[in-house]
């Protein structure tokens, strides 16, 4: 009875991702620089926190958008981290993770025929969805701007089906995030049209020599934030995400979220409102060991004669293999059965990733080492 699956799901594929991780998982030796997951624990005060809710019986229905006390915690990170104001009781929903966001969001503003530009290479899980909801991802080639999603790029996209442009910086796969002046540039050129921004910020504690700025700062009328636990406090099992919108758009995006999910688990709610309060800082000492493995596997990757830009943010390099004649899967497979290492393909990031692999420093400065030298061993040869 296969034939009676819905085609638009028939039609899209498991991340490229997982696929190329779950292939070379159980290969015998294998350093795997594959997967965007930090490598350090969830803090301490925070695992104490979820246990404590449930030896309080925390364990039922919340509100649908979140318990209120944790709401009202990450509007005041929002407020205090990236100078922007949203209404805990009216702007701000948790969610299961900042992919259950994606999709609500997605679901909400998006009809059939219409278009969503995004930035490529570029993370995989949105294209997915979008066509799930019967529109057209529309991909702005930012390989010739540093990996920089520019207001010339999207003006260029611009028609009159254009629904919404997602901007996720610092980027995965790349790195890469946006200045104040590029977000105002982009800002402007969106002021008299409505269109709709996704901000996807799920990296916004782990950027390096700038402050992370916020769209919403500008456009906050028309802009949609995501963010999450995930990756500044080491909590991707948990599945926190945090999704900001203006009320009139909130509200409808709460009844998907309703339907979809009921409301995010109490626990990890608990965990979260200790992560957003006593430790709204735990982010900075990982994000200068980040820092750290970054610049060493920047000199190790130029060192090979590789050409790479350093990244501003997150824990990915987005490296272009120096053959031309080889496809990015093939490449990586080569390095899976002669060196022992896995990376991930550059065409898990659209098309527009073909020719590129993506190495993750999430790992221990050992486990980078000895990735490193295997891959050097290999370009030698």
């Amino acid at each position: 009875m296969e034939h009676l699956i819905n085609n638009r799901v028939k039609n899209i594929e498991i991340s490229g991702i997982r696929k190329f991780f779950n292939m070379v998982a159980d290969v015998k030796d294998m350093v795997s620089l594959t997967i965007g997951q930090p490598d350090f624990p969830t803090p301490e005060h925070v695992k104490e926190a979820g246990k404590k809710a449930i030896d309080d019986n925390i364990t039922t229905y919340t509100h649908n958008a979140g318990l209120i006390q944790l709401r009202e915690a990450a509007a005041d990170f929002y407020r205090k981290k990236y100078n922007v104001d949203y209404s805990s009781e009216h702007e701000a929903i948790i969610t299961v993770g900042a992919s259950e966001a994606i999709d609500i969001t997605f679901r909400t503003i998006l009809e059939e025929g219409c278009e969503v530009i995004i930035p490529g290479p570029v993370y995989p899980g949105y294209e997915p969805i979008i066509k799930l909801c019967g529109a057209i991802p529309v991909y702005a080639d930012i390989r010739n701007t540093q990996f920089r999603m520019t207001a010339e790029l999207i003006d260029s996209l611009i028609t009159d089906k254009t629904r919404c442009i997602v901007l996720p910086y610092p980027s995965n796969p790349t790195g890469i995030s946006l200045n104040e002046e590029e977000l105002k540039e982009i800002a402007q050129l969106l002021k008299d049209r409505e269109i709709f921004v996704l901000a996807d910020e799920i990296y916004s504690e782990l950027v390096y020599e700038q402050q992370h700025v916020s769209i919403a700062q500008f456009m906050k009328e028309k802009t949609i934030v995501i963010n999450g636990l995930s990756k500044s406090h080491s909590m991707t099992g948990w599945r926190i995400g945090m999704l900001f919108a203006p009320e009139y758009l909130a509200k409808h995006i709460l009844k998907v979220h309703q339907y979809n999910v009921t409301c995010a688990t109490s626990i990890s709610q608990m965990a979260a409102l200790e992560a957003l309060t006593a430790g709204i800082d735990d982010a900075l000492p990982m994000k200068q060991e980040y820092a750290s493995r970054r610049d060493y596997v920047f000199n190790r990757l130029q060192s090979m004669g590789l050409d790479v830009i350093k990244p501003d943010g997150a824990f990915y390099f987005f490296v272009k293999i120096p053959a031309s004649n080889i496809s990015s899967f093939d490449f990586c497979m080569e390095l899976v059965n002669e060196a022992k290492l896995a990376v991930v393909p550059g065409s898990a990031f659209s098309e527009l990733g073909e020719g590129y692999f993506r190495l993750s420093y999430a790992y221990s400065t050992d486990t980078l080492k000895e990735g490193l030298d295997r891959l050097e061993s290999y370009l030698r040869k």
